[in-house]
């Protein structure tokens, strides 16, 4: 890139996620990108498809949701990714994700060096690393990071205990929920009575300055530091849930690349993130302005 405009860089998954009511563009990775670029950063968005009818038409919609595939490589061998995605009676989203595909495949060249560190943020969740091919390029790009965002984001069965770790380490800024917490104070064999004793013990344990818990319709928490920062949840009619942990990641990022205030970034997060549930999907259709109204409406 020649420019010097600020922009965030996400690597991972992008998929189709198959509803019973057709299908949709979508991967965690993307859907933080998609959101991102709606509040008007630019994104880059490293992952790939396969050379399929599916792969086209993917690449296609990305372009005309205005988002850069030049980084999106093509896959001559594996299929485009498709996840199948189940709403239950509470508006709760399940995956089922199928192996080997793509994005499992993602190359690593060394003219990517420089677009990492020249990004305001490189962001990566564990799922794309389930494959060696793809957590080989990760792990080489994340030396060059200057703002590492870990989106945890956990999707059975594809765990490795040690992998999270390893990702953990790595990070500056680590974005988990309830359940999440739960299961990386496993891997550190540490036990809390609290949620602030537990979190601080994730970052004396993996040296991480900044945590952004998740908590549903018990709103969020910050931490920076020793110091933490709390919002309730927006109220709002939940549409869906699919999307909004990575809704929230976006509303999060485009403030905390600008070094805003943690109390301006949470509200950002939050506002989005609510947002994007109170809507169907995780890449709805919108305008930025509708969101600053629906923000300036919860938050005066």
């Amino acid at each position: 890139m020649t420019d010097k405009k600020p922009y965030i860089l996400c690597f991972g998954e992008v998929l189709w996620d198959i509803f019973p009511e057709g299908s949709k563009a979508g991967g965690a990775p993307f859907n933080v990108a998609y959101n991102v670029h709606k509040t008007r950063v630019d994104v880059q968005v490293l992952s790939k498809t396969g050379n399929d009818d599916l792969g086209k038409k993917l690449r296609e919609q990305i372009r005309n949701w205005g988002i850069s595939t030049q980084l999106i490589q093509v896959d001559e061998n594996h299929p485009t990714s498709t996840v199948i995605a189940k709403i239950d009676e509470h508006n709760e989203a399940t995956y089922e994700i199928i192996n080997d595909v793509a994005w499992d495949h993602i190359q690593y060249f060394p003219e990517y060096n420089e677009l990492v560190s020249n990004a305001e943020a490189f962001v990566f969740g564990s799922l794309s690393s389930r494959n060696e091919t793809t957590r080989n390029t990760l792990l080489k790009l994340l030396d060059h990071a200057k703002l590492k965002i870990f989106d945890v984001n956990l999707r059975p069965p594809f765990i490795d205990g040690e992998l999270i770790k390893t990702l953990l380490h790595k990070a500056d800024v680590v974005k988990i929920n309830k359940s999440e917490l739960q299961q990386i104070l496993e891997l550190t064999e540490e036990q809390y009575s609290t949620e602030e004793d537990a979190v601080k013990a994730i970052q004396r344990h993996f040296a991480v300055d900044e945590i952004v818990l998740t908590k549903g319709s018990e709103g969020a928490r910050y931490f920076v530091g020793y110091k933490s920062y709390t919002l309730p949840a927006v109220p709002i009619t939940v549409a869906d849930t699919v999307g909004s942990g990575d809704a929230f990641l976006s509303g999060f990022i485009a403030k905390r690349i600008f070094n805003e205030t943690p109390e301006e970034i949470l509200k950002n997060a939050v506002s989005l993130g609510a947002f994007i549930t109170s809507k169907y999907g995780a890449c709805p259709d919108y305008d930025y302005s509708e969101f600053e109204e629906f923000k300036a409406r919860h938050f005066n």
